[in-house]
C-alpha cells in the first residue's frame, strides 16, 4: 500500500480551480485558503517585520505595525559574525511569530557588483562567501523559530535600472562561481522554506519561468525541496512560469492567471500534474508555518531585542582610519557634534524594507547621555541637503572651541532606495563644504558616515585623521555608535566590499546599467577586490580592512590538507591593552592555474574575541569545493591539482601569513570530436598515446620532435589534419578512436 504525505492528501480531494488557485495569493500578503490548507502570511524583511495594518496595501510601506528595525545587511555583513547574525535570525523569527507571520522575506544575497546598485543596503557583500555563509546564519535561525525564511532575489538582481525587464547576460563561469553561489551555500546547508524568484531576466529568460534556474539548478543540483515564490508583480507569463517551477505567484492577480492555468490544462497545453506539484509545495509550506505557529501569539522581548539591535550595530561599524590614536574618545574630552545626520539618524534603506521602528536613538542623544553633559551641537546642514553661511560658520565656530570635533555625514534618503540605482558615489556637495569649514576650523576631526552603499572617501580621506564607516545602523544605531566613539565597544567591524578610489575604477562601470534591456557583465569573474586586485588598482581601503582599538599578531600559521578540503591554523595573539575582536581571512590562491583566477578568494573567516595579551589558535575550515572552480567545458565543478598558496589575513591587502600545500585534483576528462585540437588529444587518456604513435613517424615530417612545428600545430583541429595528403590517419580512423576514446572515459 502506498502512503501519501500530509500535502497529497490536502489536494487530493480539490477541484482544478481549487489547486490553481492554491498556487497565487489572496491578497498582497496571505495566500488562500482551500479546504484542508489554511491561509498563512508573508512579509516584507529582511532586517525587521514590516507587516501591514489591516487594509494597507504593498505600497503602504510606512503604515506597518512597530517592530525592532535591526541593522540592514549592509551593516550586518561587515559583522563578520556568524554567531551574532543567527542570534538576530532569532530575533526576528520571534516577532515574526508574534505577529502570526509565517513566511518573513529576506535574506537578500545578492553580490554587490557596483556600487552603484540602489539596494546595496540591502545585501551583505560582494564576495559569494561572505553572503553565503551569514545568510545561512540569518536563515537557520529564522527557521529555528518555526517561520520560514524567502532567500532572494534569485538570482542576480544586481541593479534596479529596468529591474522588471532587464537581461543580465552573464557568462557560465561568473553566473556559476559569483552569483549562484551563495544561493547555493544556503540552499544547500539550511534549506530555506520558500526561494523568492527577482524581476529581471537571467540571459534572456525570466528568472521567474527559467526552468533551468528553478528546476535543473535549484532543485536537480542542489536538492532544494522547498516553494519557490514570485517577487511581487515579477511573473510576467503565469502558465510559463508554473511549468517552469515557479509555485507561488504574489501578490493576487484577482483571480485572472488562475484562470489561465486552468485553461491551458483543459486545453492540453499544461499537465495537471504541474498544477498539483506547485499545488502540494504551497501545502507543504502551509504545514510548516502552521506547526511553528504555536506560539504565535507570545509577545516578544522588546526592550531586549533593542539591546540585541544595538549591540549588533556596534559589531558592525568599520573603523577605517584612526591617526595618532584619536579614537576613542575619552569623556573628559572637550567635544563638538556636527551634522544634522547626528540628531535625525538615516537607520536604513527606504523602499519594501523600510521598518517602522518600535523606539529610535539618535547618537547626539546618546553621546550627551553616555558623557553626561550637554555636549555643543550645530546642524551644518538641512534635511534638504543645503548648508547655509550661516549654518557654515556656526559648524566652524563649535569646532574650533573644542579638542575633537564629531561631524556626520551621509547620502541622503532620497538617492538610496529600492527601483533605482545611484548616479554617484559622492557625498552631497553642501556636507563637503561643512566638511572643509569643520577641518579649516578644527583639524581634529572624526568623520562618522551614514550610507547604505560606499561613498568616495578619496576627495578628503588623507586630511582626515580619523574616519567610522556607520553604515546604515537601525534604530539602535545612534547608541552603537557613542559605543563605539567612546571606546565602550572595540570596534570589530570589516568591509565586506571595497571602497574604490573612484567609481571609474569599479569592475563594472562601463557595463553597470545595460542598454536596450541588457546588462553585458563583462567583468566575468573578477567583482570586488578580485577586480582591484587582478588590475593593482589601488583602492582607497580594501575588503576585509578594519581596525580596533587594540592590535593583533599571526603566528605559527599552517595548511593541512584532507579529501574534504583543508583545515588553515595560526595563534593570534592581542598584543594591544584592550581586548577587543579580529576577523582572521583566509585567501586562496594557486599559482600557474591553467584557469583565469583571482590572485586570492576567501575562502574562510573566524572571528574571535581575545583579551588583552591573551592568545588563541583559530582554525578555518575550508571545504573542498570552495577550492573548485565551474569547468565549462564538463558542466562540473573541478577542483585543479597543485601547490595552493593559503593566505592568512587582516584584509585582502593586509596579509600577514602565507603557507603552501599541496591539493590533489579531480580528473577532467573533456569529450573529443572532430573539432578537439592536437594537443587535447594527446591529453586523453586513451587516445593520446595513440595519436602520440601515429604523430611520431616519418610520415608527419617529425611533427612530434620540432618544438616549434608542435606548438605552432597544437591547436589544430584533429579533424581537419587528418583530410590532409600524407597522414598517417584518415577522417574515418579519427573518428574512430574518438568514439572508443569516450565510450571508455563518458
Amino acid at each position: 500500500m502506498t502512503s501519501t504525505t500530509p500535502s497529497e492528501s490536502a489536494i487530493g480531494g480539490l477541484t482544478l480551480e481549487q489547486k490553481a488557485g492554491l498556487t497565487s495569493g489572496a491578497d498582497f500578503w496571505t495566500t488562500k485558503a482551500v479546504p484542508g490548507v489554511p491561509s498563512i502570511m508573508l512579509t516584507d524583511g529582511p532586517h525587521g517585520v514590516r507587516k501591514q495594518r489591516a487594509g494597507s496595501d504593498h505600497l503602504g510601506i510606512a503604515d506597518s505595525v512597530p517592530a525592532t528595525c535591526f541593522p540592514p545587511a549592509v551593516a550586518l555583513g561587515s559583522s563578520f559574525d556568524v554567531a551574532l547574525l543567527e542570534r538576530v535570525g532569532v530575533a526576528l523569527g520571534e516577532e515574526a511569530r508574534s505577529e502570526g507571520v509565517g513566511v518573513l522575506l529576506g535574506p537578500g544575497i545578492n553580490i554587490k557588483r557596483s556600487p552603484l546598485c540602489g539596494r546595496n543596503f540591502e545585501y551583505l557583500s560582494e564576495d559569494p562567501l561572505v553572503s553565503g555563509v551569514l545568510a545561512s546564519a540569518l536563515v537557520r535561525g529564522l527557521q529555528s523559530q518555526g517561520v520560514g525564511a524567502s532567500l532572494k532575489h534569485f538570482a542576480a538582481n544586481n541593479q534596479e535600472t529596468d529591474r522588471m525587464r532587464v537581461s543580465a547576460d552573464i557568462d557560465e563561469r561568473p553566473l556559476r562561481e559569483i552569483y549562484l553561489r551563495g544561493f547555493q551555500r544556503v540552499v544547500e546547508n539550511e534549506q530555506p522554506w520558500t526561494v523568492m524568484c527577482s524581476y529581471n531576466k537571467l540571459n534572456g529568460v525570466f528568472t521567474s519561468q527559467n526552468p533551468w534556474l528553478l528546476n535543473t539548478v535549484l532543485r536537480d543540483e542542489w536538492g532544494f525541496t522547498g516553494l519557490v515564490v514570485s517577487d511581487w508583480g515579477a511573473v510576467s507569463d503565469r502558465v510559463a512560469a508554473l511549468a517552469a517551477g515557479l509555485d507561488l505567484e504574489m501578490p493576487s492577480s484577482n483571480g485572472k492567471t488562475d484562470a489561465q492555468i486552468v485553461a491551458a490544462v483543459q486545453a492540453g497545453g499544461l499537465a495537471e500534474s504541474v498544477v498539483d506539484t506547485a499545488a502540494s509545495r504551497v501545502a507543504q509550506l502551509v504545514a510548516k508555518v502552521v506547526a511553528g505557529a504555536g506560539a504565535s501569539d507570545a509577545p516578544y522581548d522588546a526592550e531586549a531585542h533593542h539591546a540585541l539591535a544595538r549591540e549588533a550595530a556596534a559589531a558592525s561599524i568599520v573603523l577605517l582610519k584612526n591617526e595618532s590614536d584619536l579614537l576613542p574618545v575619552s569623556v573628559d574630552t572637550s567635544v563638538a557634534i556636527i551634522g544634522e545626520l547626528a540628531r535625525t539618524p538615516r537607520y536604513q534603506g527606504a523602499g519594501s524594507s523600510l521598518i517602522n521602528p518600535t523606539r529610535l536613538d539618535n547618537a547626539l542623544a546618546e553621546i550627551r547621555g553616555l558623557t553626561g553633559r550637554e555636549i555643543p551641537f550645530a546642524a551644518g546642514y538641512g534635511n534638504d541637503g543645503v548648508a547655509s553661511e550661516a549654518q557654515l560658520q556656526e559648524a566652524a565656530a563649535v569646532a574650533s572651541a573644542a579638542d575633537v570635533a564629531l561631524l556626520f555625514l551621509g547620502v541622503p534618503a532620497e538617492q538610496e532606495s529600492e527601483g533605482f540605482d545611484r548616479e554617484d558615489i559622492e557625498l552631497p556637495a553642501a556636507q563637503l563644504q561643512v566638511l572643509d569649514a569643520v577641518l579649516a576650523a578644527n583639524p581634529r576631526t572624526v568623520v562618522i558616515l551614514s550610507n547604505g552603499g560606499v561613498v568616495r572617501l578619496s576627495g578628503f580621506v588623507d586630511r582626515v585623521p580619523a574616519i567610522v564607516e556607520g553604515w546604515l545602523l537601525g534604530q539602535a544605531g545612534g547608541g552603537a555608535v557613542a559605543d563605539v566613539l567612546y571606546g565602550v565597544t572595540n570596534p570589530s567591524g570589516r568591509l565586506a566590499e571595497t571602497i574604490p578610489v573612484r567609481l571609474q575604477d569599479s569592475p563594472a562601470f562601463l557595463d553597470f546599467g545595460g542598454e536596450h534591456g541588457h546588462a553585458r557583465y563583462g567583468e566575468g569573474i573578477f567583482v570586488g577586490y578580485r577586480w582591484y586586485d587582478a588590475r593593482d588598482i589601488a583602492v582607497s581601503f580594501p575588503f576585509g580592512h578594519g581596525l580596533s582599538y587594540t592590535t593583533f599578531a599571526y603566528s605559527q600559521a599552517s595548511a593541512a590538507v584532507d579529501a574534504d578540503g583543508a583545515t588553515v591554523r595560526v595563534r593570534v595573539t592581542n598584543t594591544g591593552s584592550r581586548a577587543g575582536a579580529d576577523v582572521v581571512q583566509v585567501y586562496v590562491g594557486l599559482p600557474g592555474s591553467q584557469v583565469s583566477r583571482a590572485q586570492r578568494a576567501l575562502v574562510g573567516f573566524a572571528k574571535v574575541a581575545l583579551a588583552a595579551g591573551d592568545s588563541q589558535d583559530v582554525e578555518v575550515r575550508i571545504d573542498r569545493e570552495d577550492l573548485a572552480y565551474w569547468e565549462t567545458r564538463v558542466g562540473n565543478w573541478i577542483v585543479e591539482s597543485g601547490e595552493y598558496e593559503f593566505s592568512v589575513g587582516a584584509s585582502s591587502r593586509d596579509i600577514r601569513a602565507s603557507v603552501t600545500a599541496q591539493v590533489e585534483g579531480d580528473a577532467v576528462v573533456i569529450p573529443l570530436s572532430l573539432e578537439s585540437s592536437i594537443g587535447e588529444m594527446i591529453a586523453h587518456p586513451v587516445a593520446g598515446p595513440i595519436i602520440m604513435q601515429s604523430l611520431a613517424g616519418e610520415e608527419t615530417g617529425g611533427l612530434l620532435s620540432d618544438p616549434s612545428m608542435f606548438k605552432m600545430m597544437e591547436s589544430f583541429p584533429i579533424g581537419r589534419l587528418a583530410s590532409f595528403p600524407g597522414m598517417p590517419v584518415d577522417e574515418q580512423q579519427v573518428a574512430q578512436l574518438i568514439a572508443m576514446s569516450n565510450a571508455q572515459h563518458g
